[in-house]
């Protein structure tokens, strides 16, 4: 994660992957086909949204051995949590080593998860207003568009 060099904190949301497609049933429903589908259109929503609003994105999975992976200049990293570590594990972690410098949110709906991150000063997001957050910033990346068409 990088870091602004000014006075103002980058924003950062930690996404517990699982978490959020089991509460969006349109996910939920592409995940009973296909688990790596799944995890492919959650990230590139994520994605979207990363570009558009300039908050950088970690989507954390549980997953059998650690590893992260970027597209560079994306805004988003995915990372699976190493064998004995949930992305429960893996996000309280970030939370811990990074509060104060970076302004952070949590998108759970583990309410253990939210008060463990909440105890050490990141704003948690239902998965349903991170559903919400894409969705509006969704608009606003289709109305600039529409008006660099439109030349205004």
């Amino acid at each position: 994660m990088s870091r602004r060099t000014d006075s103002c904190l980058e924003q950062v949301m930690l996404v517990d992957g699982h978490s959020v497609f089991f509460a969006w049933e349109d996910l939920r429903a592409l995940h009973r086909r296909s688990g790596l589908a799944a995890r492919s259109e959650l990230a590139r929503r994520l994605r979207r949204y990363a570009d558009s609003s300039g908050v950088h994105v970690v989507l954390v999975f549980d997953g059998a051995g650690s590893r992260i992976e970027e597209e560079p200049g994306s805004g988003i990293q995915v990372m699976y949590s190493s064998r004995g570590l949930t992305a429960d594990d893996v996000i309280e972690r970030l939370v811990r080593h990074y509060t104060g410098r970076y302004a952070l949110s949590v998108a759970t709906r583990d309410l253990a998860e939210a008060h463990a991150v909440m105890a050490e000063g990141a704003m948690v997001v239902s998965p349903r207003t991170l559903r919400e957050l894409l969705e509006g910033e969704e608009e606003v990346f289709r109305a600039r568009l529409e008006r660099q068409r439109r030349g205004t």
